[in-house]
This record gives structure tokens, sequence and C-alpha cells, in this order.
């Protein structure tokens, strides 16, 4: 493994993970991060960048204004999860059943400590800087109450960039690619209406439960034979909930679920194919279905000029360690971001050292980090920003 960190981001790397480890420590849900949002309004501050706050709520934005040249934003997450910490460290979560399960906590301090540093050589760079801290990720959306207090404007931005820690990657690697890298999140709650009776007299009824099974395996056709297998698409019912005893036929079963594809073709295919599957096992069965569709965080696409840049410098940093990232079908609001503006959305390999791979994944209660990726994060954001503005 040949890690290059910039010296500048390895001088105050005691720093970076001290503050990562107080704000793992104080999380706050999306749209709540007032103390983590004074937090790093106040060390932005300190560095003599131009900051505001209420942005989007609570989030916060500092510009470091060089020379003439383009403008480029540099985004972390702020939110933490629902979720009760397990997890026996130092700095756990003290408030209760809220916890940084997904690496937001290091998100904010790689982009922190790049802000350290570069403000340091606001006189070599030749463009603008705009360090965006958003609120709500975590299923709200935060990027687009970010986007209409126009986040992307005054000055525009020209070219956009993102980090997530991926504790589906080792220490050490980063993943880059041009293209979709997240999928499309969407959501769905399918009812059911049927007629109800006695279990000993089903004629006459038209049974809720039948119906919704059979929707239940009609719907897993639309990936398995209305999608291309070259293509990545999923559908998953998540929740099933009706009847009221063992010998009443239900009348009414509710399933609620999600959608993802990584192409808009993909997500408006999934969702009409959803409505006819609906409409025709209703008129087959004798049913009303209704169908609820809401259309989640788009799929985040990153663009080639930008995605190289971000390849050449980290491979200034982790040399042969870039690499195709470890795709999942999860979704992220940085693809507001990227509907608007060129970027890319990238991920920085930061599964513990000291446990088995694919133990602490993301969103679960014992979840933790290789806090050495930290500094890997911090280093290409500093790598990047020369590269591009110097």
């Amino acid at each position: 493994m040949n890690i290059e960190l910039r010296p500048e981001i390895e001088a105050i790397s005691e720093e970076i993970i001290e503050n990562r480890r107080h704000l793992h420590k104080y999380p706050e849900l999306g749209l709540q991060e007032h103390e983590t949002a004074k937090f790093i309004s106040e060390k932005l501050n300190e560095l003599g960048l131009e900051v505001s706050t209420g942005i989007g709520q609570t989030g916060v934005v500092a510009l470091l204004k060089g020379g003439d040249g383009p403008c480029i934003g540099l985004r972390a997450d702020m939110d933490a999860l629902p979720i009760q910490e397990t997890g026996d460290v130092a700095y756990k979560s003290v408030n209760d059943g809220v916890m940084h399960a997904c690496g937001h906590d290091g998100h904010m301090v790689m982009l922190l400590g790049a802000a350290k540093v570069l403000s340091e050589k606001r006189d070599r760079i030749k463009g603008t800087v705009k360090f965006i801290f958003q609120p709500a990720e975590e299923g709200l959306g935060g990027a687009r109450y970010m986007i209409e207090d126009g986040v992307l404007e005054n000055p525009k931005v020209d070219e956009v960039y993102g980090i997530h820690l991926w504790n589906y990657q080792p220490f050490g690697t980063v993943g880059v690619q041009p293209g979709p890298v997240l999928a499309a999140a969407d959501e769905f709650i399918i009812t059911v209406k049927g007629k109800g009776g006695h279990g000993a007299a089903p004629h006459g009824t038209v049974d809720a439960v039948v119906v919704a099974s059979y929707l239940v395996t009609t719907l897993q056709t639309i990936v398995s034979r209305n999608t291309n297998p070259l293509e990545s698409t999923a559908l998953t019912v998540g929740m099933i909930e009706g009847g009221y005893n063992y010998n009443i036929i239900a009348d009414e079963v509710v399933l609620k679920g999600t959608a993802r594809a990584y192409t808009e073709e993909n997500r408006k295919m999934i969702h009409n194919r959803l409505h006819e599957i609906c409409d025709g096992i209703g008129a087959t069965y004798g049913a009303r279905i209704e169908v609820n569709y809401s259309d989640g965080y788009p799929p985040t696409v990153n663009t080639e000029a930008e995605s190289k840049k971000v390849f050449l410098a980290t491979e200034k940093v982790v040399g042969k360690g870039v690499q195709p990232p470890y795709l999942t079908m999860g979704g992220e609001d940085m693809s507001y971001y990227l509907q608007k503006v060129p970027g890319c959305f990238f991920f920085v390999g930061s599964a513990p050292a000291d446990r088995e791979p694919m133990s602490v994944p993301h969103h679960c209660s014992h979840f933790d980090i290789e806090e050495r990726a930290l500094l890997v994060g911090s280093s290409i954001w500093v790598q990047l920003v020369e590269d591009v503005l110097t």
C-alpha cells in the first residue's frame, strides 16, 4: 500500500481526528443540526473565510476567494441517523437514539481539514472554493433546500465534488468512475381493497391477502423480465400490513416498498410497469388497487471530465489504490447538485482494518471507520483544489 498523504494534512491529523470524535459524540438529525452548524461555522470563521449560516435551514457555506478563475464546490453532509449506538468507543453518542452511522461526521472534518490547509494557500488559488456543509441528506433531501437558497450561485459554482467514506472498501482504496455511481431511490405504497368475509366461506369475497401475495411475486418480474440484464435495478416490498384474525378474510392490505435504478429510463420503466401490474391484477381478481408512488433521490451521475480530475488527484495520494467503486443501489441527494452542475461523487475506503470485511456496514448500530481514511480524504480535497485552481 503506497499512500502519500499531504504533509499539511498530516500536520493537523490529530485535530482532524479529534474533531471527528467530537461530532460523533454529539450527533443531530436532519434539519436539527444546530450545534453541529455552530461548531462548523466557528471553525470556518477562525480561518478568516466568508461564512454564511442558515442555508437550507441549518447548512453552512464558506467562501475561500483567490484570484480570477472558476468556482468549485466541495460538499459534505452533516446529519446523523435515528439509531441507538451500541459500539464500545470512548466517543460514543451521548444523544439518545441518534448516531452518526453513515460517516457524515467524517465527511465534515475532512472538509474542515482541507479548508484549514487551503486557507493558508489563498494567494496561490486562481478562483474560488465554496465549502458546502449540507444538512439532511438522510431522506429529507437537504441538497434541494441548499439549492433553493442559492448555494450554487453568488458566485456560480462551475464544478461540484463530494466524498463518501465507504466501509465497503478497504482503507487505502478510493472508488472513482464516471457515469452513475448511486441509484434513484423511490418509494411506493400500494393499497389493495377487496371484500372481506368468513374464512370458512370465501366465495363471494375478494381476498386482499391473496391479491397482495400475487402482487409481491409479480412485481419482481419488473427486475427479472423488464430490465436489461446488463443494467441494475431493484424492487423490494419491505412491509405488508393487513388482516384481522386467522378466520377472517381481509378486505384491505397495504404494501410498502422501494424501487432503485441507475438510469432515469429504468426509473420511469419501473414506475410505469408497477402501475400496469397493479391495474392488471386488480382487474383479474376484482380488487381495487391504489398506488401512491413517490419519486425520491434521482440517480447520482458523475461527469467524465470531472471524474478524470478526481482520478488524477486521487492517484497522487493513493497511487494504485484508485479503482472503480464498490457499487450499491443506495441513493444520495448529491444527485441534485450533479443535475445542475458537472462534478464527481467518489468513495474513500474506510473499513476498519481490525475488523472482518463487511462486518461494519453503513447504518448499523456499531458503525465506525478507519480514522486514517480521514487523512486520505482531506489530502484528496487539497490536491484536487490545487490541480484545478493553481
